[in-house]
């Protein structure tokens, strides 16, 4: 029997949205949807990014998986309040993206951070004894300062990580390498200045880009609806009162905490204010 009621995907767009620091939860998420958005045949995608950036594994994979995808259909990437760093690098496997004029966005570099609390250890008497294979394996160990060959190895890794953003940003855009090198200097823009550097294609809101994702599909942008592919939440959740914004201020900070964590020593695509 078929259900009468089954949506007509070919009909809509679909739409994702990446919020805050990407991480090992949000690629699983967005590599999720995309594997929905291809299984369902969307006609077409559009990318809400609301990110400081993240980790730079991840953030490379959700841009090759949207790469393959724009073979497929249409993809247009909106960046919200802030798509800075690693939310730059997504945006990048876009076929075109549009951004507010005040977005928050640019940062194109890597960051690096370790933690030295020798002096205050000192200070407390506690010192540690390390067996090591090699004379890296602690590096960035956070009793003592790094070595100068320490430093050399940690900064070609970001040269390299740098490169690589960089090479992406000039091929998608159609830029010289040494253009994109002018302004990716981890330097903030807003969406105004981004659109005069090239990085972005229009100004406009989300509901402009949403209408400008339809027209692209051959779709009425009047009429055409998104389906937005959202994070299943557990069932019981959905039925729970409460006071959800207290609760989402919390598990935010929580998340940012974790991902600090998680994240201290790794080479990173994000803005850091």
């Amino acid at each position: 029997m078929v259900w009468p009621f089954k949506p007509r995907f070919s009909k809509q767009i679909a739409r994702i949205e990446i919020t805050g620091a990407i991480s090992t939860g949000t690629r699983k998420r967005v590599l999720e949807a995309l594997k929905t958005v291809e299984e369902k045949k969307f006609p077409a995608l559009l990318l809400r990014i609301d990110s400081p950036g993240g980790t730079v594994g991840d953030s490379q994979e959700i841009y090759s998986a949207l790469k393959r995808l724009r073979d497929k259909m249409k993809i247009v990437a909106s960046f919200g309040n802030i798509s800075a760093s690693g939310g730059v690098y997504i945006g990048m496997g876009a076929e075109h993206i549009m951004a507010n004029p005040g977005t928050i966005t640019g940062s194109i570099g890597v960051i690096l951070r370790g933690n030295n609390l020798e002096r205050l250890l000192d200070k407390i008497g506690i010192s540690f004894k390390v067996i090591k294979s090699g004379p890296y394996k602690d590096i960035l160990a956070f009793d003592r300062e790094l070595t100068e060959p320490e430093q050399n190895i940690l900064q070609e890794l970001i040269d390299i990580s740098y490169q690589q953003f960089v090479q992406t940003v000039a091929e998608a855009r159609s830029l010289a390498v040494d253009t994109v090198k002018s302004f990716a200097d981890g330097r903030i823009f807003t969406g105004q200045q981004a659109l005069e550097l090239g990085v972005i294609d229009r100004l406009g809101t989300e509901e402009d880009a949403r209408r400008w994702t339809a027209e692209l599909a051959g779709l009425d942008p009047e009429k055409t609806p998104c389906f937005t592919l959202e994070e299943r939440k557990p069932l019981l959740s959905r039925f729970l009162p409460g006071n959800r914004q207290v609760s989402s201020g919390i598990g935010a900070g929580i998340d940012w905490l974790e991902f600090e964590m998680s994240t201290s020593g790794l080479p990173l695509w994000l803005y850091r204010p």
